[in-house]
């Protein structure tokens, strides 16, 4: 007798099939007139709704294995992720904005699913009201339903979700029930950005009274948040209530208004400023760039100010970067900023040093640091700078933060193994993964020059050992012999695809005994000094936590 777990994956197993030969016979899809076109497509939408439904149910219970009551043990940790929605972004290869869109639809059916089981119980048990307290937002237990039902998609459910907002003041969980029942019998012909003012019009029908709050609301979701682009860059996103919004419009307005169309100036200095604006071959754009920029550094000047030191901390804002001591003597080659993949030019390199001392940091054949430290319990300031410029960030497969996110951790450990504090010994892992690894006992291994991260047992996603290649950039290109097996490393390390360990050293490339590769490492802040080599070590990775030992 098939289980309901077996017929899903049966039903699965066929949804595949048909959705492969689909795909496969998509092309003759332009035969189609014009009213089967658009009738192939209304289907297709109706079946990824369906599609996107059951994945939401599998997130769900994701999330519902993956608690924080759960802790270590829970499903995303257990298996080295930080999160549910870390685990299912890893799990189906989609953005980490998708990712935490698909759990919150998948919350609501979780909710869905509590609603019609208390309903029942409250039937069964003769009382007229059923328990809701433990549920996430009660109020989108209809909307689970719709999704669960292939009536609504996704997309539209967090429309709803976001226009309507929270029970506050004025508005309890029972009317935006209500509310939200209203927009499921209109969703159907809106799209979700329609469905989205819907939903906010609602709210504020609901709160007219409510102004303060929403106000309050409004400033609680200020945020300013940081991504990597593929291409290099990297983009900021700045969500500003109106007060602030005011302020930096402001200072926006007066760094570009001349290009915009902004006011006439009577002063002279004024009209001289406009006119220069207006002649500058910078586009608007990077002249506002260029601007906040300089203002940042002018801010972060102010040494003595205490403000500086509430917002900044002791450490100081600096630009740390890696280059070769034969590149930067000979004019040469090229260097890379800390926690950036892509290389700066050899002028830049200069241009930063210029203000700022060198640490040299030396490595051998094998990417291996030079010990500079003494055999003492904790990782020195010198130890760290040399395992930042060789590890290039946290080690652990798939993980991006950069060295100065990272703590030292003793591979043999220092009271367990009676482990050295030396660079052979130290690997850099981010604040999380060095919890995950310690609590949840996995284990690092060398071999020669190559760390492995081996899982713990009863693992069921990551069962083998897998690569940690160093993420500098820097160490590679000094180490050409050992750069396409790095690549391949990180690649299986990214997918935890590892591979097991080997008896003998993976094949390397021919070395030259003897030789060295000096790296020098340079830190500038935006406040110049005559002693740059102090100012420069005293910048550079810190490590606020010591390295954490069981």
């Amino acid at each position: 007798m098939s289980t309901s777990a077996d017929q899903f994956r049966a039903s699965l197993g066929i949804v595949l099939s048909a959705c492969a030969e689909l795909a496969a016979k998509s092309s003759t899809a332009r035969a189609l007139d014009d009213r089967a076109l658009i009738d192939a497509q209304r289907a297709i939408a109706t079946a990824r709704r369906n599609l996107d439904a059951s994945s939401a149910v599998l997130a769900g219970e994701v999330v519902a294995r993956s608690t924080v009551n759960s802790g270590l043990s829970g499903l995303a940790r257990r298996e080295g992720f930080r999160t549910a929605e870390a685990l299912i972004q890893h799990t189906t290869g989609s953005t980490s904005r998708d990712a935490v869109t698909l759990v919150r639809a998948g919350t609501m059916i979780n909710d869905a699913v509590a609603v019609e089981t208390a309903e029942r119980l409250s039937a069964l048990g003769g009382t007229s009201e059923p328990d809701t307290s433990g549920l996430t937002e009660s109020w989108l237990a209809t909307v689970g339903r719709a999704i669960t039902n292939g009536d609504l998609s996704i997309t539209a459910a967090e429309s709803i979700r976001n226009g309507l907002g929270r029970p506050g003041p004025g508005v309890d969980a029972s009317a935006l029930h209500n509310a939200a029942r209203t927009l499921l019998d209109i969703a159907k012909d809106m799209t979700p950005d329609l469905l989205f003012r819907s939903a906010r019009s609602l709210r504020d029908e609901l709160d007219a009274d409510g102004i303060a709050q929403r106000e309050q609301a409004r400033r609680a979701q200020r945020s300013f948040r940081r991504w990597r682009k593929p291409d290099g860059m990297t983009r900021y996103s700045w969500d500003l209530d109106p007060e602030g919004a005011a302020l930096v419009d402001d200072i926006y307005d007066a760094m570009t208004s001349p290009r915009r169309g902004g006011p006439r100036f009577v002063d002279k200095d004024d009209q001289s400023r406009a006119e220069s604006i207006q002649a500058d071959s910078r586009t608007t754009d990077q002249l506002a760039s260029d601007g906040m920029l300089a203002l940042l550094r002018i801010a972060t000047d102010v040494e003595d100010d205490p403000r500086a030191r509430t917002v900044l901390g002791r450490a100081r804002p600096a630009v740390r970067v890696l280059v070769s001591a034969e590149d930067l003597k000979n004019r040469t080659g090229h260097g890379w900023i800390e926690g950036h993949v892509d290389p700066v030019s050899i002028d830049t390199v200069e241009r930063i040093t210029c203000g700022a001392g060198i640490v040299p940091v030396v490595f051998d054949n094998n990417g291996q640091a030079i010990d500079v430290g003494r055999e003492q319990r904790l990782f020195t300031r010198r130890q760290r700078i040399a395992l930042a410029a060789r590890d290039g960030g946290c080690r652990w497969p798939g993980c991006e933060r950069p060295p100065s996110w990272t703590e030292a951790h003793h591979i043999k450990q220092w009271k367990r193994d009676t482990g050295l504090t030396n660079l052979a010994n130290g690997i850099l892992l981010c604040r999380h993964h060095h919890v995950l690894l310690h609590d949840n006992h996995w284990e690092i291994h060398q071999r020669d020059s190559e760390y492995w991260l081996t899982p713990p047992p009863g693992n069921t996603i990551t069962t083998t050992p897998a690569p940690m290649p160093t993420k500098s950039d820097a160490l590679r290109a000094l180490t050409p012999a050992r750069a396409s097996r790095s690549q391949s490393l990180n690649a299986r390390a990214i997918t935890q695809c590892a591979a097991l360990f080997r008896e003998t050293s993976p094949e390397r490339g021919p070395t030259h005994a003897g030789r060295s590769h000096p790296i020098h490492k340079t830190s500038h802040r935006t406040q110049q000094s005559t002693t740059g080599h102090q100012r420069s070590e005293d910048s550079s990775t810190q490590h606020p936590n010591p390295d954490r030992e069981q």
